[in-house]
């Protein structure tokens, strides 16, 4: 893969307290000096950011991780030799030189090594660990390629469209060092159960907030979106009348697409790799179609399926008080 241009100009401005948004296998980052708080800080008012939502630390490689966390679970690593570079976040005890910012005053941090050429060669370039959120407005649909980055920033530096397209699963631990899926994401919650050798627990959406990801509405396009099982309980005159739209998994689930203004289909062969990876643009292409609203049903609920339905449904979550006031 040929290396953007822009990419040594980009690994100065991080290291001297400016904001990139970087590829990454799962989605746009938006990316600060993870060590340097007067950075951080800008990323939450870029990105219209709650202070209490923390964020996920990006290095080049395990070594980098290791040396920003302590007590670290001997799962960890483990799962770390499976998965990393990969869609995979660990949150651990973090150290001392991440600043209260990064963490949003946790004792633990998200670390990942990211799966793509040009995040990790911009990584080894700026020397310093990265602070990336998704490069968008707090909430909304996460940028799956370079012109879908509006936040303001100081670079974009443009590593084409993500293959993975839903953001990493996050793994935390408890007491005993047994894993707990904070975030279910692109690596598949049956692959880790495969490396812990049991089933693992997944956090229910507005659990506390130890990891990105886990508000109950999140991940929402402009467009109000409603989950239902079968396009046939929504009737066609209501269709018609709200200026409906609909997405499916593939073209065998149109049972029945009547009066809908228009239909995306996520996978034509029925795949749900390929599925999570059009999610999010789909979703932005949904809202430049200006409908009164959209309608989606499920995918099959294994492999990334299940990260599919996670923001699907996280989506459909009708906006309620500001969760800083609560």
């Amino acid at each position: 893969m040929t290396l953007p241009m822009n990419l040594h100009s980009a690994a100065d401005l991080l290291r001297t307290g400016g904001l990139v948004a970087m590829p990454t296998e799962t989605v746009y980052g938006l990316g600060a000096n993870a060590l340097d708080a007067d950075a951080v800080a800008k990323v939450f008012a870029s990105k219209q950011r709650p202070s209490f939502d923390p964020l996920i630390v990006h290095v080049p490689d395990p070594e980098a991780a290791w040396a920003l966390a302590q007590d670290v679970p001997p799962l960890a690593r483990q799962l770390a030799q499976a998965f990393w570079p990969g869609p995979l976040t660990l949150v651990l005890k973090k150290t001392a030189v991440i600043p209260g910012i990064v963490s949003s005053g946790l004792d633990t941090v998200g670390l990942r090594v990211p799966d793509h050429p040009v995040a990790l060669e911009l990584l080894r370039r700026a020397g310093v660990p990265v602070a990336a959120p998704s490069a968008n407005p707090f909430g909304g649909v996460s940028p799956t390629r370079a012109s879908h980055v509006t936040v303001p920033c100081d670079a974009v530096v443009d590593g084409g469209p993500c293959r993975t397209g839903v953001e990493s699963t996050v793994v935390g631990f408890d007491e005993q060092g047994q894993a707990v899926v904070l975030r279910l994401g692109g690596t598949a919650l049956e692959a880790i159960e495969e490396v812990v050798g049991a089933a693992v627990q997944v956090a229910k959406p507005g659990a506390k907030l130890t990891s990105p990801g886990m508000l109950e509405r999140h991940y929402a396009p402009r467009t109000p979106l409603r989950l239902v099982g079968d396009t046939r309980s929504v009737p066609v005159a209501q269709r018609r009348d709200q200026r409906l739209g609909v997405l499916v998994f593939n073209p065998a689930t149109f049972v029945d697409d009547a009066g809908f203004v228009q239909q995306w289909v996520l996978s034509e062969r029925g795949d749900v790799v390929d599925a999570a990876a059009r999610l999010f643009d789909t979703l932005r292409r949904a809202d430049d179609a200006h409908l009164g609203g959209l309608v989606a049903t499920p995918v099959p609920d294994e492999g990334l399926g299940r990260a599919i339905n996670d923001r699907l449904r996280r989506a459909a979550v009708a906006p309620g008080p500001d969760p800083a006031g609560q």
